[in-house]
């Protein structure tokens, strides 16, 4: 890869946040913050009088982590429960223990349903009050970048993997944000006597699929596309 290259998948990295766990230890998936916040973004506008701002994804208690069934991608978060933290403005014509729990209630649905994101607290801090004329959800910030399908060519094995991943209902696209859309590569197990091959592979997720449920389909269909069925991890760059 060029410097050129590298400059933007740093770029790239950087602004899709941290990779977060979807799922238990055992679904072998992730999913970028930004591509998680515009999900729970859309859910907060849908409230009225309320104007979200910044908001977090992060561990929500380190110690309770698990180790993945496969390995993660590149300064992935391990599984285990998160936590959203946001800041939000609200109308005053509401009590605002009322419409914090509102908000903390749609953002956590958004989060298990629309995502499947393991969602153990959401904080709340009011940082400002709205005005009569502010009341109504105005777009807000938005996160999350649309998905850049992958260009590169593919042969052999690869082509076998992007086929399969492109087959699951809820995929609109393989993306490359880590660099590329698939790759393939030998690990060493240490109960195995010889190496396994892994896969991981970046998707694109429809905005009327639940996240974790398209990236279970894509582990299952790119392990069985290969005679050696290796072992499979998914990173969603984009939601919806």
């Amino acid at each position: 890869m060029t410097s050129d290259g590298w400059t933007r998948v740093v770029r790239e990295q950087l602004a899709m946040g941290r990779l977060l766990p979807l799922g238990g230890p055992g679904d072998g998936a992730w999913i970028a913050e930004d591509a998680a916040e515009a999900v729970l973004r859309r859910a907060a506008r849908e409230l009225p009088g309320v104007r979200l701002g910044a908001l977090r994804i992060a561990v929500a208690d380190p110690g309770a982590t698990y180790e993945p069934v496969v390995p993660a991608p590149p300064s992935a978060l391990p599984p285990g429960p998160l936590r959203v933290t946001a800041e939000f403005a609200a109308a005053a014509s509401a009590p605002l223990p009322t419409t914090a729990s509102r908000l903390r209630t749609a953002l956590a649905v958004a989060a298990a349903e629309r995502l499947g994101l393991v969602v153990a607290e959401v904080d709340l801090r009011v940082t400002a009050l709205l005005d009569g004329e502010e009341e109504q959800p105005g777009p807000g910030p938005e996160s999350g970048r649309p998905p850049r399908p992958a260009t590169a060519a593919r042969e052999g094995d690869e082509a076998r993997v992007a086929e399969a991943a492109l087959s699951v209902p809820g995929v609109s696209a393989l993306t490359d944000v880590l660099g590329r859309a698939v790759r393939l590569e030998e690990r060493r197990d240490v109960t195995a006597a010889l190496p396994r091959r892994h896969a991981r592979v970046e998707i694109a997720v429809r905005a009327d699929h639940r996240a974790l449920e398209v990236a279970r389909g894509v582990r299952a269909a790119v392990s069985e596309a290969l005679a050696d069925q290796p072992t499979v991890a998914v990173l969603v760059t984009a939601a919806g």
